[in-house]
């Protein structure tokens, strides 16, 4: 009888236990949420006022009248990440490719300890570096940026793809094998294709990362001109520097650019993060279906 007490009273404070930390892990979650829902609402009531057709259609001038917008921040920023993305997909792939599909023991271990330490590196020691690598010399421009977000954005491809890459079947790739396909063309022939949604899932994920990045643009971009500029060749404006020099403004209608500028940034990064999520959950889906 004590015994069967005994592991009553045991599974009682089990049951106690796992329902406290299952609030505790509601709350927190919760706290998550609400934290974004005020950052979001605290955005929108102060930037909201100067979400208008300006905003999108006139450029930013810090010493000019009449009409003003963010339109060749928006356009800079639109280049400067599509240079980046250029660069960091297509070798954060074949970095993916070669680890996970040909590296073995110590190289794939280095290669992975190597990605997640750039990964950690901050953003301001990657703009110092392009800085002294590119722009001493030479001048300031989009492609120097693109080079330093390239490089912020390179470890974020690199380990999504490994990720996806290890969840096809090792069966698919036998059977390529068994009827006497070279590993390459198995490679690119078979187990990327099943993997295409999640590989664009890690590039939105790195686009959404290097988006809203003020640091490395400040020591690659920032001596810009007034008006619109599309050379990527030159310095171009971006919204994170825009909000930026908006923000020492005198002029209270400044404050309010920078509140939309940022407002346009979270939407566009809220964007492609559920983009990313159904790109995942669609990838995940393709892979589980070619396994069975």
């Amino acid at each position: 009888m004590s015994v069967l007490t005994g592991r009553d009273d045991h599974l009682r404070r089990r049951r106690f236990v796992n329902r406290v930390m299952e609030l505790l892990a509601w709350l927190a979650a919760a706290l998550a949420v609400a934290i974004l829902g005020i950052v979001i609402f605290s955005v929108a009531k102060k930037g909201l006022s100067q979400l208008n057709l300006d905003l999108f259609t006139k450029p930013l001038q810090l010493y000019g009248t009449g009409p003003q917008g963010l339109a060749n921040a928006f356009v800079g920023s639109l280049i400067i990440v599509g240079i980046a993305t250029a660069m960091a997909l297509p070798v954060g792939i074949l970095i993916a490719i070669y680890v996970n599909e040909y590296a073995h023991g110590a190289v794939r271990n280095s290669v992975r300890l190597t990605l997640d330490v750039l990964a950690g590196v901050p953003a301001i020691v990657i703009g110092f570096f392009v800085f002294e690598l590119i722009v001493v010399g030479h001048q300031q421009s989009g492609y120097a940026a693109g080079f330093a977000l390239a490089v912020l954005m390179l470890p974020l491809v690199s380990r999504s793809t490994m990720e996806v890459l290890a969840l096809v079947p090792d069966s698919l790739r036998e059977a390529a094998l068994g009827v006497g396909a070279p590993r390459w063309r198995t490679t690119l022939g078979v187990v990327l294709p099943q993997t295409i949604g999640g590989v664009l899932t890690g590039a939105v994920l790195a686009v959404a990362r290097v988006a809203g990045e003020t640091a490395p643009l400040l020591f690659t971009s920032s001596l810009v001109a007034s008006g619109m500029q599309y050379n990527p060749a030159k310095p171009l404006l971006t919204v994170p520097l825009a909000i930026y020099e908006l923000t020492d403004s005198d002029n209270p209608s400044d404050y309010a650019r920078a509140w939309a500028g940022a407002l346009v940034l979270i939407l566009f990064i809220l964007f492609v993060s559920l983009t990313a999520r159904w790109l995942a959950t669609r990838s995940r889906r393709k892979i589980q279906r070619a396994g069975r």
